[in-house]
């Protein structure tokens, strides 16, 4: 075969030495988890997660010494009816005793009595940094536990943000772990459905494996540079099993395609590099530049997300491209074996058919179809315009956790430990008296304020003979509510400015609460969101241009993204911004979004979107080639491309499912954003919407190329003799992309 690209000359060095292109992905995935064994997953501190100005209130606060060291709660609190106390105090004195015996524990306080008697803390202050507190707090939690069982007439805990942390963390590494170990089985099981054989099914879900692994093991290094946030490794396997299993689907299809159309393994091996091998590349570049726009999202969870993706993406194209021929030689006609009964003998016999059906509106009535198909995706993406975005605090943990259980009766019984404002500020030495008075002022302000709680009175701290001073002002408003923002923006745009503010050479920042991280994360991602999802549009109009040589398509390609990108943040608003689906998906609404998802759900969409939109379009263009008018092409390609599209669909929206099933509302909110998206877009936009617009333009949908079509003699020869037309059906496989 001549005129070979890197593609097909990769793809058939694999397929001459299967062996050693197998032994090589192998040594590569070993030594990728080896790293990532070795390395760890480094996780992102509350540091290095502040953003705006509350990252200058850190930042100010350890210059100045003036950070709290990280405490926690010792609560003791009745089983049934009154405490009582004389139970009470032996197990807070049994806890202390046994709280002092561990390594981390700096001091302990006095206990100190709720205002009603019915509840007793003690304040335990641990050694070290506040952000490695949460990885070092479990001894503490355990001593505490050992107290309990030793007084089982009261309740007796440890409570405080680092055990939150250290609860919630475990409880996503079980629920994750446990949706991960499913996703396998369930996709070998769509797999088997869509492919008809086992050998077959199994292909694509190994890569999938071996891609998501070699990500992990990778990103552990990665994250020595870029912490992990929290949602990376999620976002790995979701991503991984999704377009490792679709890359290596859309090959295989291909390969067997021409395998039954009479070729050798290694021409077919050829063809499938040359068309869907390249659809591969193209889809792949898509994902890795439109996950790439999170970069200018201008924070540390944007950007390890983004590394994290376009990790795996580049392991699962390279999979694809690489050993993937390899494994298709190894096993040959075992592919088709062992074959799944029924799903066998209904493959090619009436899919064409059923497709064909469907595609009927959209191909003989396609401006009536156009139409209402695209009302109802609008009429689906105008409740995205009611998002309100929210950055997850506290208030937003799953309530089912022991750990959010005890924090409640911590607030209950201990109301001043609700949300603290932290007004941080450093003056050059001369302004040391005067930043002092500046700080009492706020102080009695703050006070006459209702928002504002001053029993007991706010702490202030000092360092640096005065040149730095910390004040916490507390409040007991919930950090969701919009008091709560009301007195951090009080703080911010009056009493501060108008006090502390006022102090010559003054810096000073307001943060150290979840209301203020929430307001910072949100206004930035608001803020950089046009320059995301600009730059994604872009870049996924340039590389289509560039790809399929038309603008027009392109342009197309692109309005189609942001048409199910809305119907998709529309649903998001209507299942979580309200209460009706709450039963429905066990969990509790907020009221809110997520601040970092719909930013991510875009760009995730928009990748994993091309995926099929390339392979469909490809085989499409394909036919028009080969003489077929567009709609001829158009009924053709989508119905070959169909079944293959539909199982990478159907593979997609069920390991998204399985995450919607996560109790962590951030996971449950992605899982069923990613799968809505990917059902709408699989369906109403694939079957009804492409096809319409295609049919509407005709051959101008190639412009400003000239799609020259071969004779219909021509190709109809071609497909007479499959093997004598080999070289001139991959070089026109290979103009189609």
């Amino acid at each position: 075969m001549g005129n070979r690209n890197v593609l097909t000359r990769t793809a058939r060095w694999s397929a001459r030495h299967p062996w050693w292109a197998l032994v090589i992905w192998i040594l590569f995935a070993g030594i990728a988890m080896a790293v990532g064994g070795q390395t760890g997953t480094k996780i992102a501190t509350n540091t290095d997660l502040s953003i705006g100005q509350s990252a200058q209130a850190t930042a100010i606060a350890k210059s100045g010494g003036l950070t709290q060291p990280p405490t926690e709660a010792l609560l003791v609190t009745s089983l049934h009816g009154d405490l009582d106390k004389q139970a009470a105090e032996k197990a807070a004195t049994d806890a202390v005793a046994r709280l002092k015996g561990v390594a981390d524990v700096a001091s302990t306080g006095d206990p100190v009595p709720s205002a009603n008697g019915q509840a007793v803390l003690v304040p335990v202050v641990m050694k070290g940094d506040q952000d490695t507190a949460p990885d070092r707090v479990q001894p503490l939690i355990d001593a505490v536990k050992t107290a309990q069982d030793g007084n089982p007439s009261v309740r007796v805990e440890l409570v405080g943000p680092d055990t939150v942390k250290a609860a919630l963390n475990t409880l996503l590494n079980d629920q994750v772990g446990q949706a991960t170990l499913l996703s396998f089985p369930v996709t070998l099981l769509v797999m088997m459905f869509v492919c008809g054989a086992i050998i077959a099914a199994g292909v694509p879900v190994v890569l999938g494996l071996s891609a998501v692994l070699a990500g992990l093991g990778l990103w552990g290094a990665a994250s020595q540079l870029v912490p992990d946030p929290g949602a990376v490794s999620e976002l790995i396997v979701l991503m991984g099993m999704a377009v490792g299993v679709d890359y290596s689907l859309f090959y295989l299809k291909r390969f067997r395609e021409e395998r039954a159309r009479g070729l050798g393994k290694i021409d077919a091996v050829e063809v499938a590099a040359t068309t869907s091998g390249h659809s591969v590349v193209v889809s792949g570049t898509v994902v890795v530049l439109s996950m790439g726009a999170l970069y200018l999202g201008g924070n540390l969870a944007f950007t390890a997300m983004a590394t994290g993706s376009i990790l795996v993406v580049l392991i699962a194209m390279s999979a694809s491209l690489t050993v993937l021929p390899a494994m298709l030689i190894l096993f040959g006609r075992a592919l088709e074996r062992p074959r799944v009964p029924l799903i066998w003998r209904l493959q090619g016999r009436s899919n064409g058919r059923v497709w064909s059906v469907l595609l009927r509106p959209a191909l003989k009535h396609p401006a009536i179809s156009l139409l209402l198909s695209t009302v109802a995706l609008v009429a689906l993406a105008v409740p995205a315009l009611h998002l309100q975005l929210k950055a997850t605090g506290v208030d937003d943990l799953p309530k089912s956790m022991p750990a959010m259980q005890a924090e409640a009766r911590l607030t209950q019984f201990f109301p001043i430990q609700s949300n603290t404002q932290l007004v941080v500020a450093q003056v050059p030495p001369a302004g040391a008296a005067q930043l002092r008075t500046a700080v009492d002022t706020l102080v009695q302000r703050a006070g006459q304020d209702p928002l504002y709680t001053s029993d007991p009175a706010p702490e202030i701290a000092t360092s640096h003979e005065g040149q730095y001073v910390s004040v916490a002002i507390g409040t007991r408003l919930t950090s969701g509510s919009a008091e709560a923002r009301e007195s951090l923006s009080r703080l911010r745009n009056d009493l501060v400015p108008a006090t502390v503010g006022q102090v010559p050479g003054v810096k000073w920042a307001v943060g150290g609460s979840d209301v203020a991280y929430d307001v910072d994360y949100r206004a930035q991602v608001v803020d950089k969101m046009p320059w995301v999802l600009g730059f994604a549009l872009a870049l996924t109009f340039i590389v289509t241009a560039l790809s399929f040589r038309s603008l027009v398509l392109a342009l197309v390609t692109v309005l189609l993204n942001v048409l199910s990108a809305g119907a998709s943040f529309g649903v998001l608003e209507l299942v979580f911004q309200h209460t009706w689906a709450d039963k429905i998906l066990d969990f509790q609404s907020t009221g809110k979004v997520v601040a970092w998802l719909p930013l991510t759900l875009f760009v995730i969409l928009l990748g994993l979107s091309m995926d099929y939109h390339v392979f469909v379009v490809s085989r499409i263009r394909e036919a028009a080639v080969n003489g077929l008018s567009v709609r001829e092409a158009v009924e053709q390609g989508i119905t070959r491309s169909a079944g293959v599209v539909t199982g990478a669909a159907l593979v997609m929206i069920s390991v998204f499912a399985l995450f919607a099933s996560l109790t962590f509302i951030e996971m449950k909110q992605l899982g069923v954003g990613m799968a809505c998206a990917v059902l709408l877009d699989a369906t109403l936009i694939r079957i009804v919407v492409l096809p319409s617009v295609i049919a509407l333009l005709g051959r101008f949908v190639w412009w400003p190329s000239k799609l020259v079509a071969k004779p219909k003699a021509e190709a109809g020869s071609e497909a007479k003799d499959e093997p004598v037309g080999l070289a001139a059906r991959t070089a026109t496989a290979g103009e189609a992309v």
